[in-house]
């Protein structure tokens, strides 16, 4: 049975310590106490925390206990750290980061494979971040060095363990989504006897051509100009007759082509 001691002991090397402590290495410096044990003592002190208004907690990280700051209370600590340089990623350093979390141990070959382009220098500068390490040699001709991420990687993302990292089905259900989000829709006018009908085209699915497409005249209310200086020939349109049962043989139409008739 731990006693209060234990849990005050716990929280001081939980605080003392820069980096993530795991709770098998709390209990092997304090006796009578097993990792399980450690894990009640953490949530004990997180109830006290919270029952007395607490502005930090502790919690699970990159395989270890550590302490940190309740949201409401962030934002003084950040002021506070203003000028402090922040590690900034580029959009290639990223890329290949993922590559390595998703795909490790992974070589240097394999990640250019994936992003089409040489990786040496993102890799070297991923390496001098310690974001992701060198975790042994893949067995193939040449021997090439094989990497993966390190605690580091999860502390900046704020992850336990890559097991956290979002899986591949839930960022293809995303992208698909932002994908039907951003379709873009243009409405266009199109005038008739009834007063107007709204059409809408999809310019993702190739139904709306801008070549092809017709400028009205606002005042004329005609299709304007075609070309500079010239209008759309007008069409003169003439109503349908029946053609007349008397006369002859042959029938003219108005193009002037002679159409013959067979009477028999």
């Amino acid at each position: 049975m731990r006693s209060s001691f234990q849990e005050s002991t716990v929280e001081a090397l939980i605080l003392a310590s820069p980096e993530p402590l795991p709770a098998r290495k709390i209990a092997e410096m304090i006796d009578g106490l097993t990792p399980s044990q450690v894990s009640q003592a953490v949530s004990s002190l997180n109830t006290r925390y919270m029952e007395t208004g607490g502005s930090f907690r502790i919690r699970e990280i990159a395989g270890g206990y550590q302490i940190y700051i309740v949201p409401e209370f962030t934002g003084y600590v950040q002021e506070m750290f203003s000028r402090r340089r922040k590690m900034r990623l580029t959009r290639a350093a990223l890329e290949t980061l993922a590559i390595v979390a998703y795909r490790q141990p992974v070589t240097r070959v394999e990640i250019e494979q994936i992003r089409g382009v040489a990786s040496d220098g993102v890799v070297h500068n991923l390496l001098e971040k310690n974001m992701i390490t060198i975790r042994g040699r893949a067995d193939t001709v040449g021997k090439p060095l094989q990497y993966g991420t390190t605690d580091e990687f999860l502390k900046f993302f704020g992850l336990n363990s890559v097991r956290d990292l979002p899986k591949m089905s839930e960022i293809e259900e995303l992208i698909a989504s932002e994908k039907e989000n951003n379709q873009a829709e243009l409405a266009l006018t199109e005038d008739s006897s009834e007063g107007g009908r709204l059409l809408k085209l999809n310019i993702a699915d190739g139904t709306y051509d801008p070549d092809r497409r017709i400028e009205i005249d606002e005042e004329t209310g005609r299709p304007a100009a075609t070309e500079a200086g010239q209008d759309e020939p007008e069409q003169d349109l003439k109503p349908e007759t029946e053609p007349s049962s008397e006369g002859s043989d042959k029938d003219k139409s108005d193009s002037g082509i002679i159409v013959d008739i067979d009477a028999t």
